[in-house]
């Protein structure tokens, strides 16, 4: 039987269909995005300023964790499960496979990544009807945002694709990707704001805190959360004011890196060190 990547990705879906973990991923994700989409529209909603579609995107601070397990899972699974021998001795050139990986953890991140979205925008309507105001996703750059809230959630997939597919173990590869995307920026701010010297003056504050916002906003999170800012938002204070192409960029960059690290790893005869 001639090997196409038709017949690999339809082996790759089989056998991510036949996983539980991925359908809870989608699930929690969802209801991560909607609970705390509400809470914050909610909080919001005694504000006389209030506008519902500024909490929008808050429930992208917890729901991309979904996205990125879930990419990890599949870049994980063939070596997790030692099937991996019989997936390459059917698929020899091995290259196949990622290319098949990467297109089944798209789709199922672009089915969740709309799913959540939507969830979020439902969330809007109780906080926005307890003050009277319609809900208008069509004007001030919304349909932007909701297009780049996607986009994110989507790249953070194919992110822990890569590192799951070039580390080959889950648990380093969830510990990293959720290292690099949540943890890092809250620990550089942290450091930054316990590490500034009330003496130094404003000056040194500002340097500091101009270094860690450019650092934040280059890593996956901070320039996918461009992706979802409206247009003519100006970037961060003090980090370069990308705008949602150039976050978009950084994103793919992220992604690239170490899905061409995977391929080029795959490319090789080592396929130890899975387990």
């Amino acid at each position: 039987m001639t090997v196409t990547l038709r017949r690999v990705v339809a082996s790759e879906w089989t056998k991510l269909s036949g996983l539980r973990g991925p359908a809870a991923i989608v699930v929690a994700t969802v209801v991560v995005s909607g609970l705390l989409t509400y809470a914050a529209a909610n909080a919001s909603s005694v504000d006389p300023g209030f506008d519902p579609i500024d909490s929008l995107t808050a429930g992208l601070v917890l729901a991309q964790v979904g996205p990125l397990i879930l990419g990890v899972l599949v870049g994980t699974g063939e070596f997790g499960s030692g099937t991996y021998r019989a997936t390459f001795t059917a698929v020899p050139r091995r290259l196949p496979v990622l290319a098949a990986q990467t297109l089944v953890t798209a789709a199922v991140a672009l089915v969740t990544a709309l799913l959540a979205v939507g969830a979020a925008v439902v969330a809007l309507l109780p906080p926005a009807a307890s003050r009277g105001i319609a809900l208008d996703l069509t004007s001030d750059g919304t349909p932007q945002v909701l297009v780049g809230m996607v986009a994110f959630l989507v790249g953070l997939a194919l992110l822990g694709l890569g590192v799951g597919a070039l580390l080959r173990r889950p648990v380093p590869s969830v510990v990293a990707v959720v290292a690099v995307a949540l943890v890092l920026p809250i620990a550089l701010v942290l450091a930054a704001d316990a590490g500034t010297d009330p003496m130094a003056g404003a000056a040194g504050s500002t340097s500091l805190q101009d270094t860690v916002n450019t650092v934040v906003t280059l890593l996956p999170s901070g320039a996918g959360a461009l992706l979802a800012t409206p247009p003519g938002t100006g970037g961060v204070e003090g980090a370069p004011d990308l705008g949602p192409w150039g976050g978009g960029l950084v994103l793919l960059a992220w992604i690239l890196v170490p899905l061409a690290a995977a391929a080029a790893r795959l490319r090789g005869r080592d396929l130890t060190g899975s387990r």
